[in-house]
């Protein structure tokens, strides 16, 4: 599969902006480790000093929680990346909430919610390939 570069200007491990990547979560562990191993994969990238996981429910940690550990590593802005493909309800209430509530609580850093999944064309190109792998199989 074939990823464009990284962004120009690539945070350095200084940065005072932190991604929060939260998913729905799950009772079942092994449905959790993908925003593990997404998490994962972007630390050793490095596009961003501060990469943390949280969870809406079922799981830990929880978005609170995820907000603290971003502000107790010194960010100063967090974006909170919705692991979810659509705006539903948890992107366009529960999400919007948590961000709001952790701007009241930590006046000093500044949180904005970025759009889910969805409509990002390079969804496409992950459709495909999926595609692609299950027809060799047939």
């Amino acid at each position: 599969m074939h990823f464009p570069p990284l962004r120009d200007g690539l945070e350095t491990d200084f940065s005072p902006t932190a991604l929060l990547l939260i998913a729905h979560g799950s009772r079942e562990e092994n449905a959790n480790a993908d925003l593990y191993y997404l998490v994962e994969q972007l630390r050793k990238l490095k596009p961003y000093a501060i990469v943390e996981t949280a969870f809406l429910e079922l799981a830990q940690p929880d978005i609170e929680q995820g907000a603290q550990q971003c502000v107790a590593r010194g960010a100063e802005r967090v974006v909170l990346i919705p692991y979810f493909l659509s705006a539903g309800i948890h992107v366009t209430r529960d999400l919007t909430k948590a961000c709001r509530r952790l701007s009241a609580q930590y006046p000093q850093v500044t949180f904005r919610l970025a759009e889910p999944l969805g409509r990002h064309p390079l969804l496409l190109q992950v459709v495909l390939e999926r595609a692609h792998q299950a027809e060799k199989q047939l």
